[in-house]
């Protein structure tokens, strides 16, 4: 602690991300592509001339807005893109959740929302998942003197994405406050809400290119909504940071859009395997949370979770332990290559024998 930090900083408890190890080990413990990027993406960073750094990014990213619309079907002036989705979701809490009501969310999910409410000082309405550990839509719906409602579709840690349907019977019912659907995880096998935009002026969707798009490490993200919600964005943004997406990374960004089979090979390859070790971990024992992420909730009724977390630690294998309020037992698996997943299985083989 520091004489010198503001009474609010002393309050705040900052996101822990996952770790990002120095040493050699299979590392399914933050939710990364484990395939390259597309094959454009490549020869953009092999191409960009150098001399171009020295200039100034377009500071409303348009060739990037430009190809989101397209990839969406949606206008570009329902289209803001950002230096990641958790920047877009900082902008998005202090735009549109500073009302002085509750802001509902689940009880379990992404953990940087009630950090993002403590930085801006919104109070947190925290709802139970129902008895299938999904987001329950009905809680969300019901609750009196909001502010709006978050929450990740599919949800994260758990995995579980609601339907289209679903999705509209809450916006049928909430019109007067911002529904966000954080959508980092949505192709892996949901649907994106993204169209639904054009019709409920009130719903803002975020995603990443961190995920499916196998660009982490570049940081883009983008919104889609109505005018009247990106402009609010914008507003936030031009107060804050005027450029935040890079000249370079705007050219990978549309390089990775533009690909649309490489982005369905990789999303596919996760899928299935997803799908096997789903069921090679419930064969040795394990609970497994259905999933449309790519990652899988896990625990083992007859082992400790921070003991196996321990165990795949030491034989060089890194998966995320939560330990917090209802998943002290559960470990969440990212989805890696076969040869990974494998290497994974026979190690818990060993570890639950």
């Amino acid at each position: 602690m520091s004489q010198f930090w503001s009474p609010a900083l002393h309050e705040l408890t900052p996101y822990v991300p996952g770790e990002q190890p120095t040493e050699q080990v299979i590392k399914l413990n933050t939710n990364e592509n484990p395939y390259a990027p597309a094959p454009g993406v490549g020869r953009v960073l092999r191409d960009y001339a150098a001399s171009h750094l020295r200039l100034y990014p377009d500071p409303d990213s348009v060739a990037l807005r430009q190809a989101l619309a397209a990839t969406y079907g949606v206008p570009v002036s329902s289209v803001f893109a950002g230096n990641g989705s958790d920047e877009i979701l900082a902008f998005a809490f202090q735009a549109f959740f500073r009302h002085g009501a509750p802001l509902d969310v689940p009880e379990l999910t992404y953990s940087f929302y009630p950090v993002y409410a403590k930085l801006y000082d919104i109070e947190l309405r925290q709802h139970p998942l129902n008895e299938r550990w999904e987001v329950d839509l009905d809680a969300l719906t019901k609750a009196e003197s909001r502010s709006g409602i978050i929450f990740a579709n599919p949800n994260a840690p758990t995995g579980h994405a609601h339907s289209l349907d679903a999705l509209k019977a809450l916006l049928k019912q909430v019109t007067d406050r911002v529904v966000l659907l954080d959508e980092a995880y949505v192709d892996f096998g949901a649907e994106s809400a993204a169209a639904l935009t054009q019709r409920y002026p009130n719903l803002l969707v975020t995603g990443t290119f961190s995920k499916s798009r196998s660009l982490a490490g570049i940081r883009l993200g983008y919104a889609i909504g109505s005018p009247e919600l990106i402009d609010g964005l914008k507003r936030i943004k031009d107060s804050f940071n005027s450029y935040p997406v890079d000249r370079l990374a705007e050219r990978v960004g549309i390089a990775a859009l533009e690909d649309t089979a490489h982005f369905q090979a990789c999303r596919e390859s996760v899928i299935a395997t997803r799908q096997r070790t789903q069921t090679r971990l419930e064969s040795l024992g394990f609970t497994v949370l259905p999933s449309q992420a790519n990652f899988l909730l896990v625990e083992h009724p007859a082992y400790d979770g921070g003991q196996l977390f321990v165990g795949l630690r030491e034989r060089g294998i890194l998966v995320r332990h939560f330990n917090k309020a209802g998943l002290q037992n559960f470990l969440r698996i990212s989805i890696g290559t076969d040869d990974e997943m494998n290497s994974l299985i026979e190690v818990l083989e060993t570890l639950c024998a």
